[in-house]
């Protein structure tokens, strides 16, 4: 892998901030060589970067000047405003944005023409590093700028790169995901309540089960459908429950989720 560099953060939310533990766990880089800007309201975030042992900032210019890779995580809206007035020091830096609905074609305007620019689609458990990313090269993007952010990207969880026009439903999948599953995991815990066993044990087998299964799809490479007969005895316990599930038309209740959720994502970045 080529030298990562210094790396800065436009931002310190906590999409930020599980990428600076991130890098840092894995190995890729000290926290001495990082550096955040972060809003001075947003006390939170400055301390997390802190306690991080990562250098915090409220200016953006020093960020630029001081980082070879800035990763743009403040909030979409900002975005165009934040690029304007760094601009002008943008020269020869990779800028990774994690800013949702804001394509190549607004990063790379409002950048220098000497900047390179990658778009990433993270998800929020990269908290705990076991996000699900994509990326996206710009048209100055190297080689070499895709394969340090490959590396970074999956110290926080797993990354493919994607073809942007993708990255609407991959959001409504991988990025509005992980809002369906946690539905999921209270509504197992409540069935399970209401059958008389106590919430936090729910809470603790339902959320388990759900991982265990994210696991066993991704490791074995068996279809869904396959594992899901592997499960289901003639007659049995879960066979009553699928049926039940099919009834209330869960399967095309989440599938019109992602669906929904891809139409909206294609309203903001038309918007934007």
């Amino acid at each position: 892998m080529n030298k990562i560099g210094k790396i800065g953060f436009l931002g310190g939310g906590r999409i930020a901030q599980a990428m600076a533990k991130g890098f840092i766990s894995a190995g890729l880089t000290k926290a001495e060589a990082l550096i955040a800007s972060v809003h001075p309201a947003d006390m939170l975030s400055l301390e997390s970067f802190q306690q991080l042992g990562v250098e915090t900032i409220v200016q953006n210019d020093p960020v630029i000047k001081n980082s070879d890779i800035v990763f743009v995580s403040v909030k979409p809206q900002v975005v165009p405003e934040v690029l304007t007035e760094i601009k002008p020091i943008s020269d020869n830096k990779l800028f990774i944005s994690v800013a949702m609905g804001v394509t190549i074609k607004t990063l790379e305007q409002h950048l220098s023409s000497k900047a390179r620019v990658i778009r990433v689609m993270p998800n929020t458990p990269a908290v705990v590093q076991s996000g699900c990313s994509v990326f996206v090269r710009g048209s100055k993007a190297t080689e070499d700028d895709a394969k340090n952010t490959q590396s970074l990207l999956e110290a926080i969880g797993t990354c493919e790169e994607v073809s942007e026009y993708l990255l609407d439903p991959i959001t409504a999948l991988s990025g509005s995901g992980p809002a369906y599953v946690f539905v999921m995991i209270e509504a197992l815990a409540d069935g399970a309540v209401r059958m008389g066993l106590p919430r936090d044990m729910a809470y603790r087998l339902a959320s388990q089960t759900v991982m265990g299964s994210g696991h066993l799809v991704r490791d074995s490479k068996e279809h869904p459908g396959v594992l899901k007969d592997n499960v289901t005895s003639p007659a049995g316990s879960t066979a009553a429950g699928l049926k039940h599930l099919e009834d209330k038309g869960f399967r095309s209740t989440v599938a019109g989720a992602v669906e929904a959720a891809t139409l909206r994502c294609r309203q903001i970045s038309g918007a934007a």
